[in-house]
Parts: C-alpha cells; structure tokens; sequence
C-alpha cells in the first residue's frame, strides 16, 4: 500500500505538472495573440489618423491653390486696332495650372509657400487678325521694351552696342539697309550669330512715301534677297526709312511677308550724335511697357545703351527683340526678373 500510495502520488505530481506547464504555455500564446491583436487594432487606428490627417491637408492645400488661383487670373486681351496707335498687339491671359501646382506644392514641407505652376490663355483676336495696318507699339501690359537699331551707317559703333548686349544679356533687333548688308557681309553675320533679329529697312533709304508702288516693292523684296542670301534668313519686320511710308508702303510690306513697324519713344540720336544724357532724358520718360525705341548706331546710343538696359529693368522691364515685345506670348511670373538685376 505503501509502495503503490508513493507511486499514485508520484502520477498525481507529474500530472498536475503538466496541467500547469500547459496553462502557462496556453497563456503565453493567448497573450501574444492578444499583443499582436492589439498592435494590429493600433496600427490599423494609426493608419486610419495618417490617412485622415492627410486627407484633411491634401483638402487644406488645395484650398489654398485654389484662392491663389483666382486672385492672380488674368483674362487675355484681344488685338485691337487703336486710333492713336493703330495695330496693337493682344496679350494672352494668364492661370495657375492646379492640378500640377497640387503636384509640386505637396513635395513640400507643411505650411511652406506654395509651388505655382502658371499656364497661359490665348487671346481670341491676334494681330494676324487684323485689318493690315502698320505697328508702333506692343501690348501695354507686356513687361518688356525692344531697343530696335536701323542701321544704314555708323560701324564703327556696332563694336561696342554689340559687346553691351552681351554684357547685358539683351538680343534686339537691327533693321539692315540693303546696301549695307551687301557692304558689309560679315558684320551682318555677326549679328546673327550673337542671336539678334534682323529686319529690313529698305536698300537704298529712301522715302518710301514718294515712290510708287513698283519702286517700293524693289526697294522691300532687294534688300530681302541681300539678307537671304547674306545670312540666310528672312525678315518679318519692314521699318521704313525715317519713318516715311504710305497705305502702299504697309501693303507692299504685307506682300513680301512682313508687317510694317515704327517707333514710341524715338531717341534721334541722328540730331544728337554725342550727347547721350539729351537721349537718356528724352527717353526716360517714355519707357513703358511695350514700348519700341528707335535708336541707331551712333555713339550716343553706344554710351547711353547701358542705361537704357538698366532703367528698363529697375522699371521691371525685360529688353527684348521687336518679334518677342509684339507677340501675343505672356511673360510668365517665372520668367520674369531672370535677368533683372
């Protein structure tokens, strides 16, 4: 009895031994599964908070895209022709692209400015729209003034007009005498291989406005055929001599593919060859937006031309080629004042 009480007893042990080794091995398991339940509940709540938190700013900054959207739309301006001034060019409207300003504006850290991407509106009426009629001036909204340069004489001014641009980072362009091109082959190429745009202004400098109808067409289609064959370009700008030309004069252009354009401010350097605070002063006052200066290479404008270039830009006044300032295009924000300085 003894004997088999001890052994009972022993059976008793080890079994309740295992009893307990099985409860904390259960208990163990239930209690990481409900560690790991709870992780999950936690890290699926999280979850759901990150997602409405961003949510609620992805919603926020397209609010704020959407207020400065319409605060900076700008409708476009139609062509018109003006009593004054006659051809004046439109200008495209301008919108904040939301959906790619969203795109860019969400890269960034919270609370930082926002990342505007602009697009433009065309303008209905362009200046290809309208009757032929000549040019003196770009849009008035457009931030940018042309320095354009006839020139029939002066080389020995080009030099330093040229080395000023480039300084100054201005294409312009020059208006070429027919005659001086055929003179002057390799100048002429200088120009263009600088990037400046090159117009006609007639071969001989005549007054366009007492010649007849056969003798304007020579005069226009020759110095046409010079600069082509010269520099392998054609013009899209006729500027008359002195600024004389007729109804015919602005047809005859108008035949050969070009529009005929003149002048707002005028410096008449030609009066005042070296005087270049009389031209300063005299233009000063005119440079606005979409203004054409007409300028030769005299060695007033060679010494005024840098402050010309400075006074446009601390007007915030971008100088550029006659094609650029009489294009509808818009001058985006974040094209303006790259070169301001």
């Amino acid at each position: 009895m003894t004997l088999l009480n001890a052994t009972k007893q022993k059976w008793i042990v080890v079994g309740f031994a295992c009893i307990i080794t099985w409860v904390i091995v259960d208990w163990t398991g239930a209690s990481k599964y409900v560690a790991e339940h709870k992780a999950q509940l936690a890290n699926s709540d999280a979850f759901q908070m990150s997602s409405n938190l961003d949510e609620v700013n992805g919603d926020e900054l397209r609010q704020r895209i959407k207020r400065a959207a319409e605060e900076q739309r700008e409708a476009p301006i139609n062509a018109r022709i003006d009593r004054v001034w006659k051809a004046v060019p439109g200008y495209n409207g301008l919108e904040v692209d939301e959906a790619a300003s969203y795109e860019q504006s969400s890269k960034l850290p919270k609370g930082a400015p926002l990342k505007l991407v602009y697009r433009e509106t065309k303008a209905e009426v362009t200046l290809a729209d309208l009757p032929i009629e000549p040019i003196y001036r770009g849009n008035e909204n457009k931030p940018m003034v042309a320095f354009m340069i006839n020139v029939a004489w002066g080389n020995e001014h080009i030099e330093p007009i040229l080395k000023t641009l480039k300084e100054y980072q201005v294409k312009t362009t020059f208006f070429l005498d027919g005659s001086w091109v055929r003179r002057n082959p390799e100048l002429a190429k200088r120009l263009t291989e600088e990037g400046h745009e090159i117009g006609n202004h007639a071969y001989t400098h005549p007054n366009m406005a007492q010649l007849s109808e056969g003798r304007q067409y020579v005069e226009i289609e020759k110095t046409e055929r010079e600069i082509e064959k010269q520099l392998g370009k054609r013009s899209s700008w006729f500027a008359p001599p002195s600024g004389s030309f007729n109804s015919l004069t602005v047809k005859t252009a108008q035949q050969l593919k070009m529009l005929t354009v003149l002048w707002s401010a005028d410096t008449i350097d030609w009066n005042t060859p070296n005087e270049p605070g009389t031209i300063i002063q005299r233009v000063k006052p005119k440079l606005k937006p979409g203004v054409l200066v007409l300028m030769h290479p005299t060695a007033a404008t060679s010494k005024a031309l840098p402050t010309f270039i400075r006074m446009a830009r601390e007007n915030k006044l971008e100088p550029g080629t006659v094609s650029e300032v009489l294009s509808e295009k818009r001058v985006l924000p974040n094209q303006l004042g790259n070169k301001l300085r």
